[in-house]
């Protein structure tokens, strides 16, 4: 069990049980050790589809009651709802989820009272559960209160606010509800808007849909949608409902970071925190600053923060993924839009909606409009972490190791090594590689001038990253 870029993350066989009893203590404790929560303060406990997730959020909340704390049951909900209700009650939460990676594996996303937990605390909950070790814990069954309905209704209602009544009249959008969480949230929130919804591919059982790197199989199927049923667009989100996929009237996915952009420009946004992995063409493309970090929710986080302690004004952030955070107040359509602090797909989707919407264009057109660099990623699932690391130790070592190594391909200009190894070629082309930071997972990023330029240079990353592998088995 390790933390990640967001979150704790494991295999099912090594989650459940003991280690799921162990992190829900270890987080009481650093609650309670730092005041940030007193014996028989609420904690909110929610999960997602898949299947080992109840049964790992029962033992949370046996953990977290036997810790002097009051669990309350938020159900199956997106995560950026269950951090609203929280936060809005001054309460910490934990979310049992794996997010989009598969059913085999699972985690856990801790929230403090005022938002995620930081890295500091992640050392702090690794350290007590270290020192736990093997204790025994009393997981006697508690019966948490049930409050889905309410910290539900929340989000929606504060999704209904967004945009002015009407704003979605006339667009036929299908929903690829497979099995997120924000399922049906999103075909409601789209109706309260004068969408014609059509909901698609609703799943009983759990698809990994990652929203970042979309799949050759899931392409197909929005691609098919679109054209079987005329669709102006296809949106969804990933198992639980912090990332957005949003596809043109084509069935072509929108890229995530670009729905971040939309969304700054929606806000008028004048700081935009943003990982390196997303487009190069960001800082060109608004009035905003920009403020680059390193992949991770934990980090956008603390580069809002930043911006908000230096007295900055209007600041948000947005991940590769098209997760949007909030850390100001926006005003739209007459309204208030709280600060909201953590990875958020409603956002994005409707404001993307709107704009296609609102300039009479098709959602490709838009997307088309701003320019950006075109961009591509994908990643070689259950890669070694131990190989991935291997890797980047080889090229971080030299030089020349990283000029060989890329040879194939074209000769290096310059690099950044903020996370993972972003290279600019000779010919203005990107390359990123980087290993997952929750996952066996090795993730390849490229930008070039065009589609098939972008495609192009991605296989031969992701080749090269191949090769390697096999000649140092």
């Amino acid at each position: 069990m390790k933390f990640g870029t967001s979150g704790l993350r494991g295999l099912v066989t090594e989650l459940e049980g003991h280690a799921s009893a162990l992190y829900a203590t270890a987080f009481a404790c650093h609650l309670l050790e730092t005041g940030m929560a007193k014996a028989g303060d609420e904690i909110y406990v929610a999960g997602d589809f898949r299947p080992s997730s109840p049964s790992i959020a029962d033992t949370c909340i046996a953990a977290l009651a036997a810790s002097g704390l009051k669990p309350v049951h938020c159900g199956f909900i997106p995560t950026p709802a269950l951090a609203l209700y929280a936060m809005s009650r001054k309460r910490a939460s934990l979310m049992v989820t794996g997010s989009h990676i598969p059913a085999d594996r699972n985690g856990i996303k801790f929230y403090r009272p005022d938002g995620e937990i930081d890295k500091n605390d992640e050392q702090q909950i690794t350290r007590i559960a270290r020192e736990l070790g093997d204790a025994e814990f009393d997981l006697a069954a508690f019966d948490a209160p049930d409050q889905e309905a309410q910290a539900l209704g929340q989000f929606l209602d504060r999704n209904a606010k967004l945009l002015k009544s009407g704003a979605l009249a006339g667009l036929k959008i299908g929903v690829y509800q497979h099995s997120t969480v924000a399922r049906d949230g999103l075909v409601q929130v789209l109706k309260h808007y004068g969408a014609s919804v059509l909901a698609l591919g609703r799943s009983e059982t759990f698809i990994p849909v990652d929203t970042e790197a979309v799949s050759e199989e899931t392409i197909g199927l929005l691609r098919g949608w679109a054209a079987e049923h005329r669709l102006d667009a296809i949106v969804s989100a990933d198992g639980d409902g912090d990332r957005p996929l949003v596809a043109d009237e084509t069935g072509t996915p929108v890229r995530g970071d670009l729905l971040g952009l939309i969304v700054a420009r929606l806000l008028d946004a004048r700081i935009v925190v943003t990982p390196v992995t997303s487009n190069s063409g960001i800082e060109a493309a608004g009035t905003y600053s920009v403020t680059r970090t390193r992949v991770g929710s934990p980090y956008v986080i603390e580069g809002m923060n930043a911006a908000l302690a230096g007295g900055k004004q209007a600041v948000m952030g947005f991940e590769a993924n098209g997760g949007v955070l909030t850390a100001s107040t926006f005003s739209l359509s007459g309204a208030d839009l709280e600060p909201l602090p953590t990875r958020d797909s409603f956002l994005p989707v409707l404001a993307a909606l709107a704009l296609a919407k609102g300039e009479g264009k098709p959602l490709s057109a838009v997307a088309s409009s701003f320019k950006l660099p075109f961009a591509a990623a994908d990643r070689l699932e259950n890669f070694p972490v131990e190989t991935s690391a291997a890797l980047m130790a080889h090229l971080r070592q030299s030089d020349a190791n990283l000029s060989t190594f890329l040879q194939p391909i074209a000769t290096v200009a310059s690099k950044s090594d903020i996370d993972g190894l972003r290279v600019t070629l000779n010919d203005g082309r990107i390359i990123h590689f980087r290993p997952s930071g929750n996952a066996p997972e090795m993730r390849c990023y490229v930008e070039a001038g065009d589609e098939q330029a972008a495609g192009d240079l991605l296989e031969q990353g992701l080749g090269l990253i191949r090769q390697w592998a096999a000649g140092n088995r």
